[in-house]
């Protein structure tokens, strides 16, 4: 039977350039979310969404030539998830910024190991398999009803667009209200004691956050209120009540230094057995994900390539591209390494243990990782278990090493050793991460007749393009905002500082281990309170059907709370707006099935809208600070109000948040 798409333009010029410019948008704003909020967003179905409004211009464009664009910029989505460890090395201060060549060679490198390790499972993983790939049969079919509208008079032709523009100039206008020209709140918080023990009521009014929320789903978000509860009900107010406020402080300056100290710990403990359980749920998957790569690319000279749709990359020309990538990181460690005072001997010995453990622990962790995303989903694929796993294994490997090479005796030595098995965790981090995706995009590209190989080529496109974005990203964002914890200047104003939350936990982690200085007190009372809900979690599926994952609940309490908040505001929005409808469907007797997705589609394409336009103007603002700090300004340089418009500022960020959240509604409803 003749392929009818065979003719089609697939891998085009305008392609590559649309899709490099999408991915330069969704990689900046995955790295201010990912900052502010620990979490990014799936880029593949906006990214599809875009390519087919702007390429439905060109008489010839068609679905294998959008799918390459989305192929490409959903890179974007996942090489940021590099932010979880590398800032740590800012925050820990050992680096000062973001060496370019430094931090792109970890992403790139990281980003096509990741591709190259995924290829050779594509025919046992997507084609001769039953793993759903959820998130790859959306974007397949997101690009299939574009296609079919493409050449009707449909009224919903571009609505798509419409909606992520929609949503990303509302976000927008509002981010550069409050963080601009600081005429409204970001956030509002009501403080009160009782006796000794203090209490907060959060709610941030992040349009990007509510975006999230709609994305992560009810389920998370009442588990992400359950952590909000658990630190600031419970574990801040017991810990305040047992020691008196120090003369001169306020209630929020007492009750968050707590939550920094102590309650944060008990999250790091809750995360860490929470990701542990999730990855030993996951272990036979994660062996057979294994067992399969290394047995494909055992007979791989055996397999017959017989139709453009089955076609790879070459064997010959993935050997040669994992050599040269390997030497790649091999150079890009010894540039780390080489400032370091070691020894010849101990530092060769260092760069080599770190390229393999890199190469080794990302090879194991991309057929994991590639299993994972078909079994359920990209999104719900334990990346930040992936990171905690692997900075536990790197630092052991080299507490071993600099024990053996009798090099780890200074605190000069242990800090050196610390930024390494962060700078070697993040290679891992960086593979894990675009493994999650690539068998997402190459089933996509299954179920739309694409041509994989062609697919492979977009997606290490993708890596370089975003690997050249994040370090100059990064550094404008430091030097703009700073990281909690981690300021540039002095006088800045840590309110406005990035949270980075993965990177702190990072730190957490290895410097505990090296120095030997982890308060392990607290982080066992998390991982007691962890392994509490992983059991409940358990029972409460088994009786009642129901969820409330122990990780999504950790991150509630590690998370500072007015993002948490924000988060459940958007998740109630997606429950109420299926509510509403599955309760309209049964009074008029109607199918709800049809309704519930095109609101959840316009949901979906709203919600990135919001993300992206909060996230854009967060970055364009950091322009304009860095540009006025450097000419001698101030770090507010397009504020029109002071300190005394606060409390007016707190109640029109409120009626805005309040009048957005309601539009989204109104919409969801009315598209249903």
């Amino acid at each position: 039977m003749s392929d009818p798409s065979s003719s089609l333009r697939e891998l085009t010029l305008r392609g590559v350039l649309l899709g490099a410019f999408i991915t330069l948008v969704f990689t900046a704003s995955n790295v201010y979310l990912g900052l502010k909020v620990g979490m990014t967003f799936a880029s593949s179905i906006p990214a599809a969404v875009i390519s087919m409004a702007l390429l439905r211009v060109f008489h010839d464009s068609n679905i294998l030539e959008n799918n390459i664009v989305q192929t490409q910029a959903s890179a974007a989505g996942t090489l940021s998830a590099i932010i979880f460890v590398l800032p740590a090395l800012l925050m820990m201060g050992y680096w000062s910024g973001f060496p370019l060549l430094q931090t792109a060679m970890i992403c790139a490198g990281g980003g096509i190991l990741g591709v190259v390790f995924t290829v050779p499972l594509r025919r046992a993983l997507v084609v001769n398999s039953d793993l759903t790939y959820p998130e790859g049969v959306a974007a397949a079919e997101i690009l299939r009803v574009g296609q079919a509208s493409q050449s009707d008079a449909s009224p919903q032709k571009g609505q798509g667009f419409r909606e992520i523009l929609l949503g990303g100039v509302l976000a927008g206008g509002f981010s550069l209200l409050t963080g601009g020209f600081r005429l409204a709140a970001d956030s509002v918080s009501h403080w009160f004691s009782v006796g000794r023990a203090v209490f907060q009521l959060p709610l941030g009014l992040s349009f990007a956050l509510v975006g999230a929320g709609y994305l992560v789903g009810i389920t998370g978000g009442i588990a992400m209120l359950v952590g909000v509860f658990l630190a600031w009900g419970v574990a801040v107010p017991w810990l305040t009540q047992l020691v008196p406020m120090p003369d001169g402080t306020t209630l929020a300056g007492f009750a968050s230094g707590v939550w920094v100290a102590k309650v944060r710990l008990i999250g790091a403990g809750m995360i860490a057995i929470a990701a542990i359980w999730t990855l030993i749920t996951l272990i036979r998957p994660m062996l057979e994900g294994m067992r399969i790569s290394l047995s494909v690319l055992k007979n791989s000279r055996e397999t017959v390539q017989q139709s453009r749709m089955d076609t790879d990359l070459s064997p010959g020309l993935l050997a040669k591209l994992t050599g040269l990538i390997v030497l790649l990181l091999g150079a890009t460690f010894w540039s780390f390494v080489a400032d370091s005072g070691l020894p010849p001997v101990a530092a060769w010995t260092l760069v080599v243990a770190g390229t393999l453990m890199a190469f080794l622990f990302g090879f194991l962790v991309a057929a994991a990782c590639g299993y994972m995303a078909g079994l359920v989903g990209s999104s719900a694929s334990p990346i930040s278990g992936i990171a905690v796993i692997a900075i536990l294994a790197t630092s052991m490997v080299f507490i071993g090493l600099g024990q053996a090479l009798q090099v780890l005796d200074s605190p000069e030595s242990i800090r050196f050793f610390t930024a390494l098995a962060l700078f070697c965790t993040s290679v891992v981090v960086a593979v894990a991460a675009i493994s999650n995706d690539n068998l997402q995009d190459l089933k996509t590209g299954w179920l739309v007749h694409a041509t994989p190989w062609r697919q492979q080529i977009a997606l290490i496109i993708g890596c370089v393009i975003g690997a050249l974005t994040i370090p100059p990203v990064l550094e404008l964002l430091y030097n703009a905002y700073g990281f909690l914890g981690s300021l540039p200047r002095a006088g800045m104003d840590p309110s406005q500082a990035l949270s980075a939350p993965q990177a702190s936990l990072m730190i957490t982690i290895a410097e505990g281990l090296f120095s030997h200085t982890l308060d392990w007190t607290y982080i066992r009372i998390g991982v007691y309170v962890g392994v509490a809900f992983i059991v409940f979690d358990a029972l409460l599926g088994r009786l009642a059907g129901h969820r409330l994952p122990p990780l999504a609940v950790a991150m509630g309490v590690y998370l500072p709370p007015s993002i948490a908040t924000a988060l459940f505001v958007g998740a109630l929005i997606s429950w109420y707006v299926k509510h509403r409808i599955r309760v309209q469907a049964t009074t008029g007797n109607q199918d709800a099935a049809p309704r519930l997705e095109a609101a959840e589609r316009q949901g979906t394409l709203f919600a990135s809208g919001l993300i992206v336009g909060e996230s854009l103007v967060g970055v364009a603002l950091a322009i304009v600070i860095v540009a006025s700090v450097a000419s001698g300004g101030s770090d507010a340089p397009l504020a029109l109000v002071g300190a005394s418009f606060q409390p007016t500022a707190t109640v029109l960020g409120l009626l805005a948040f309040v009048g957005m959240c309601l539009l989204f509604i109104r919409r969801l409803l009315a598209r249903a």
